[in-house]
């Protein structure tokens, strides 16, 4: 059997690692806390709301919804679950695959990403780009395009379009 030889990091790595690590913890924190005060969701619904809302029809598929919102299959039926409760998301059969579903925005569910968003947006400038140069902001794109690159599994991106054909397992 193959010994495996574990790669420490530098003191460098380690010191950008916890750097990297707390940025993105408050960050994540702070965005979601604003969310949950001013428009009483968290981050996570607002996501969604918004991946639908940029899909064609403001509908996708489960599974393209939870690849474009990077949520596991059962917390995206979850999240669904939630808004579909609040009248801002409908789940729909999908009318070419008797298996599949369709989350669907909507009026209701737009107007709440509408009336959220200016002080999301308003919260993630000044938490995040206003602190950053324009050269660092074209860095950060860079770095968080070369981390994703390697997290998600080829074929899968970010943009999905309302496919119903498909062999992949739906939600319920």
């Amino acid at each position: 059997m193959a010994e495996v030889q574990n790669r420490w990091l530098s003191t460098e790595e380690q010191h950008a690692w916890r750097a990297f690590l707390t940025a993105t913890q408050t960050l994540f924190a702070t965005v979601d806390g604003q969310l949950q005060k001013e428009a009483g969701m968290p981050h996570g619904y607002y996501e969604i709301l918004v991946r639908l809302s940029e899909a064609p029809g403001r509908a996708l598929r489960m599974s393209q919804l939870a690849e474009a919102a990077t949520s596991s299959k059962s917390r995206l039926s979850h999240a669904v679950a939630r808004l579909e409760e609040r009248g801002w998301v409908e789940r729909l059969d999908c009318p070419t695959d008797r298996r599949g579903q369709v989350a669907q925005l909507t009026a209701a569910g737009f107007a709440a990403l509408e009336a959220a968003a200016p002080a999301h947006v308003d919260q993630v400038r000044r938490s995040l780009f206003d602190q950053l140069t324009p050269e660092q902001v074209a860095q950060l794109t860079a770095i968080s395009e070369a981390i994703s690159a390697v997290q998600v599994p080829a074929g899968v991106g970010a943009e999905c379009l309302l496919e119903c054909a498909g062999d992949d397992e739906e939600l319920s």
